[in-house]
């Protein structure tokens, strides 16, 4: 049997929208709760509307339900695909990886491998880049799965905030010590740890010291490594997160793709407004 291999990301991870609009990708969205109803992340409301309305409400979020996952996995059998590569966001940080691979078991007609990339946003985005470039390149579904799995541990996120209200607000503070915050006006660089939980990295006093910390942790983490993908995304301050981006490309040449973009709303919703990051993947 011939193998087609199909995509499928949540909408937490960022996958860039060039991505995205490549055959075979496919987006399951979470939820953004607010007391008037639900919103669908990344259609049914964007990033600066989560924004403008936090000083009013603080909306909720939650994991794709079981009937948007069922008629997902419908579509990408019906569309001629028999195998499929799903990626998502931290198990630590989110159920959907665990419903993802409990309703898979449902479909027996699609041979699958569940990926928790144990990172959030851009930092799962970039893994789910790369899978897809792997399935363009005709690797069998076998390798693609060793890989990926390979991979998680060759990516990182990392992130800076200027609060951490919101993340203490959604319940997803991990090991980031709340003390931190604006009365001393201190930035921290969050990452993701091995097991996919926030962690503080780096504290900075200011902005400017905490963008200079993280670059500092992406110089760390490549070491000598001459391939791979970086990405920068940032939440309500596209200006600010397009001079990281030409910094962070000219710092480091050797990346092989770089993306840039807006996180999700979802992402917008436990992080506030302001958040920068930057991802990183080694490549092969």
């Amino acid at each position: 049997m011939t193998e087609k291999i199909a995509l499928l990301v949540d909408s937490a991870m960022d996958l860039p929208p060039e991505i995205i609009k490549k055959p075979g990708v496919y987006v399951i969205p979470l939820s953004v709760i607010y007391s008037e109803g639900a919103y669908i992340d990344k259609v049914t409301i964007t990033s600066k509307e989560i924004y403008a309305r936090l000083d009013d409400e603080v909306p909720s979020t939650s994991l794709p339900d079981g009937e948007s996952i069922s008629k997902i996995l419908d579509k990408i059998y019906n569309d001629g695909f028999n195998h499929l590569i799903i990626s998502t966001i931290s198990g630590g940080l989110s159920g959907t990886n665990n419903m993802l691979s409990l309703m898979v078991r449902d479909f027996p007609q699609l041979t699958t491998t569940v990926i928790d990339t144990k990172s959030i946003g851009i930092g799962g985005g970039l893994q789910g880049a790369y899978a897809k470039e792997l399935i363009d390149r005709g690797e069998s579904f076998e390798k693609i799965s060793e890989i990926l799995k390979e991979s998680v541990q060759k990516s990182r996120v990392f992130f800076s905030i200027p609060t951490l209200e919101y993340l203490k607000k959604g319940g997803r503070i991990g090991l980031v010590s709340s003390i931190f915050g604006t009365a001393l006006n201190l930035h921290p660089v969050i990452s993701c740890n091995e097991d996919g939980i926030y962690y503080t990295v780096n504290k900075a006093r200011g902005r400017k010291k905490s963008l200079e910390k993280m670059l500092g942790q992406v110089e760390k983490f490549l070491g000598s490594d001459s391939s791979y993908d970086l990405a920068v995304a940032y939440g309500n301050c596209v200006d600010e997160g397009k001079e990281l981006a030409e910094t962070v490309k000219a710092r480091f040449t050797h990346f092989k793709h770089f993306y840039f973009d807006e996180v999700s709303p979802v992402l917008g919703v436990h992080t506030g407004p302001g958040v920068i990051g930057i991802g990183i993947l080694k490549r092969d």
